[in-house]
């Protein structure tokens, strides 16, 4: 982290070097897709593992009997889960592939969003030490769905989904005739007929990238705004000193971020179950015909 002649880095500096991912290679402006954020490959994988594991023993340890805290929440989980999946996807037999799907994602993104709970100095602080030593930059960020790559890599993955139910749903040959003929149909005449085509065509591309891209920086978004906010209070406990004014700081410090901390539990919650629910609407959507 940046210092000038032994004295402690800038409000600026501070924030700039918390924001920089563990890379293979230097950060630029250009996109560069042999670049990868290991930290957040890391820490993704690595919740999704524990999220894996937790449905898992839920379900491995699930009795008929009176069930525990533990299994309650999964089962209260599970129950609001599939209840949307039947309010959006009609299909039955796509409904055993998808709301197992939703339910990950869910569960998932949540315990993603989680880690910006974690003080925002302590595992950068722990990576301070381990890192240099180890050969490695001195960067750590660990909160995957505040990387725009992450979002973006969920978001074209529900794509991809939606393009396998179009054309499992509807045939190849069905999907193909919807793409020219929705949303503002077809034409007898053929030389209209094909401008239409091309219209539609158009139109059904932009809605594809626009949901796409919709999905995944609705979530970078609000992760990596509150990722922010946590180091500007971070930032208040950091200047505290033996003062009037210092002391102040440190009590708003230990104020701002427990209010704030409370506040972005229902974010962090709020957003995984956004995503949750326009995965389901995209996916449902794949399923009707224009």
């Amino acid at each position: 982290m940046a210092a000038a002649q032994g004295q402690g880095p800038t409000a600026g500096e501070y924030i700039v070097h918390h924001l920089q991912h563990l890379q293979n290679e230097k950060q630029t402006a250009v996109v560069d897709f042999s670049v990868f954020n290991f930290d957040s490959i890391f820490y993704a994988t690595l919740l999704g593992i524990v999220g894996c594991f937790l449905l898992y023993r839920a379900a491995s340890r699930a009795t008929s009997g009176v069930p525990g805290r533990f299994q309650a929440a999964v089962e209260l989980l599970v129950e609001m889960v599939d209840s949307q999946a039947k309010g959006i996807v009609h299909n039955a037999s796509s409904r055993k592939l998808v709301a197992p799907l939703a339910l990950t994602v869910f569960v998932w993104i949540f315990l993603m969003n989680a880690m910006d709970l974690l003080p925002v100095d302590l595992l950068p602080a722990i990576w301070h030490v381990a890192g240099p030593a180890m050969g490695a930059p001195d960067y750590m960020r660990v909160v995957p769905t505040a990387d725009l790559s992450v979002t973006m890599g969920l978001s074209v993955s529900v794509l991809l989904i939606c393009l396998f139910y179009n054309v499992k749903i509807k045939g190849l040959g069905g999907w193909a005739h919807e793409l020219v003929s929705a949303p503002f149909g077809t034409s007898k005449n053929p030389v209209l007929a094909m401008v239409l085509g091309v219209v539609n065509l158009a139109m059904q591309i932009i809605e594809f990238v626009a949901k796409t891209v919709s999905h995944g920086m609705r979530l970078f978004g609000n992760m990596y705004a509150g990722e922010l906010i946590f180091m500007l209070i971070a930032l208040m406990g950091g200047a505290w000193s033996l003062s009037a004014t210092g002391i102040g700081l440190a009590i708003g410090h230990i104020i701002a971020g427990s209010v704030w901390a409370i506040f972005h539990i229902l974010i962090i919650t709020l957003q995984a179950f956004v995503f949750m629910m326009l995965t389901l609407v995209y996916v449902g959507q794949a399923h009707d015909a224009h």
